[in-house]
């Protein structure tokens, strides 16, 4: 496949993000026989537009962590993506639901990387060595394909269906804690839609971290210093509507919050 199709698809996933509209999927028409490896290039070019446009890599983000998602779409490693600038929301903030498609929020724990982690080799307790903080997060993921209806390499071109992030203003030491062990609970308006704990993360967070780095290196890359990475969901993802206050709450790291406004 040519950079020149790579970039038509990415461009058409781009737009799809900035004209708030559903599209097809890849798959179906633009490129049936994509592969996960040809994915990979297409968010390549993806990245590139939104970096020439001016925008700012904040850092990677996994996804597919649970081991019941991986078994469900039939893969043996979680997907990566990257979160930028303008997708951020101040904890406590406003989530306009014109900016986005169907929107569904996920509780996740966040790592602020302290030392360059290059793989390959690279095992959760590295990643815990090398991580300056833990925070938690709320992951609002949108895909841009109809009905969140997707397979494996069409979400990996779509940017893992990165849209938003609210991160917590509670940073600690992962010292402090047994991750694996942290549980947080997902509510909106009051009511409480999912809760879950570290270990459905690949049985610790930090794994998802080293399994990111491997695959970096795979392309000669590797997690920076001053990353902030999410590490993968801890919870269920939840639809959201107009009007609903979301918040999520974890053992020791504090509560975040967001409302979805028109």
């Amino acid at each position: 496949m040519s950079t020149k199709i790579y970039k038509n698809i990415a461009d058409y996933l781009v737009a799809a993000e900035v004209e708030k509209r559903e599209v097809l999927k890849v798959t179906a028409e633009l490129k049936p026989d994509l592969t996960v490896e040809e994915a990979y290039l297409v968010q390549q070019e993806l990245v590139r537009t939104k970096l020439e446009e001016g925008r700012r890599i904040v850092g990677p983000k996994m996804g597919l962590t649970s081991k019941a998602k991986m078994k469900q779409m039939g893969v043996e490693e979680p997907i990566y993506g990257y979160v930028f600038d303008y997708m951020l929301i101040h904890n406590g903030g406003k989530v306009p639901f014109h900016d986005l498609i169907h929107p569904k929020v996920e509780a996740e724990i966040v790592f602020l990387i302290g030392e360059d982690i290059e793989g390959p080799g690279i095992t959760g307790a590295q990643v815990l060595a090398k991580t300056q903080a833990v925070l938690p997060a709320l992951e609002i993921i949108d895909s841009r394909y109809e009905n969140f209806n997707f397979t494996l390499p069409d979400v990996v071109a779509d940017n893992a269906s990165t849209s938003r992030v609210v991160f917590g203003t509670t940073l600690k030491s992962p010292e402090q804690f047994e991750l694996d062990l942290v549980g947080a609970t997902l509510s909106i308006n009051g009511e409480i839609k999912d809760l879950g704990a570290g270990a459905a993360v690949l049985g610790h967070p930090a794994n998802a971290i080293a399994m990111l780095a491997n695959m970096l290196a795979k392309k000669g890359e590797k997690i920076r210093k001053g990353d902030v990475i999410l590490s993968g969901a801890l919870t269920g993802a939840v639809m959201l509507n107009v009007g609903d206050y979301v918040s999520g709450k974890f053992d020791g790291l504090g509560e975040v919050t967001f409302t979805v406004i028109e």
